[in-house]
């Protein structure tokens, strides 16, 4: 067993939900003092009343890696580690949601990565890893993984195997201040490399407020990021929300 292996099968006390071979309803939570649906244990989904009072679930940011490991030792059990980020240390719980009701007819099983997070603007920082397990029991009849959050899907057709995409280029931590340039526009003369902020380079959701706009509503959001822009077309203030 190698030690990636022994490391997941460690932590699976914080996966969500042990899948069984052929469940055939559409996986929830169960309530305080329920059983499970047929087919899934849970483990440590996040609970009524843990963390902030305000805490509601969402999918993450991005994720940027699915991998499927398979345990020799344990009748071929399979174990789903996904990665990804999330745009402040405020995120918490992550966990996998299946979404698979059946044996599906593309093979493929679908997970939500989720994770819970206060309902209140967070302020520009560096993006946050973020790792969820769920482990698939032997005999299951899947051929393929397919793991989605807020703004991408990766999809594995090999088990055991990895797939994984590249991080976004910019995290907006360092934006306040600099030239916000939109996809097609020119950034502004003698403007150094460093002093800009390219719409391209930015592909979760954003919302931009200019100097003229109005706010029609203020939907809370924590994988978009608000810019707002001085006359100038610099980021005058910004934030996760």
């Amino acid at each position: 067993m190698n030690r990636s292996l022994r490391f997941a099968i460690a932590c699976l006390s914080a996966a969500t939900w042990t899948l069984g071979a052929q469940a055939q309803q559409q996986p929830q939570p169960p309530a305080a003092g329920a059983k499970p649906p047929a087919g899934y244990s849970q483990g440590a989904p996040p609970s009524e009343g843990s963390g902030p009072a305000d805490a509601v679930p969402w999918p993450i940011m991005m994720v940027t890696s699915v991998e499927v490991l398979r345990s020799a030792r344990s009748g071929g059990l399979d174990i789903v580690r996904a990665r990804g980020l999330v745009s402040s240390s405020a995120w918490g719980a992550p966990h996998l949601v299946p979404i698979t009701r059946g044996e599906p007819i593309d093979g493929i099983l679908d997970l939500i990565f989720q994770g819970v997070v206060p309902s209140t603007p967070a302020p520009l920082g560096p993006f946050m890893s973020f790792e969820a397990l769920l482990p698939v029991a032997p005999g299951h009849p899947y051929k393929g993984v397919r793991v989605r959050s807020g703004s991408n899907a990766i999809t594995l057709k090999t088990l055991p195997g990895f797939a994984e995409i590249a991080a976004p280029k910019e995290d907006c931590a360092n934006c306040r201040g600099k030239f916000f340039v939109a996809k097609g526009a020119t950034a502004p003369a003698g403007a150094a490399a460093d002093s800009i902020v390219r719409e391209a380079d930015l592909p979760y959701p954003l919302r931009i407020i200019k100097p003229t706009d109005g706010v029609p509503n203020y939907a809370f959001d924590p994988n978009r990021l608000t810019l707002v822009l001085s006359e100038d077309n610099r980021i005058a203030d910004a934030a996760w929300d």
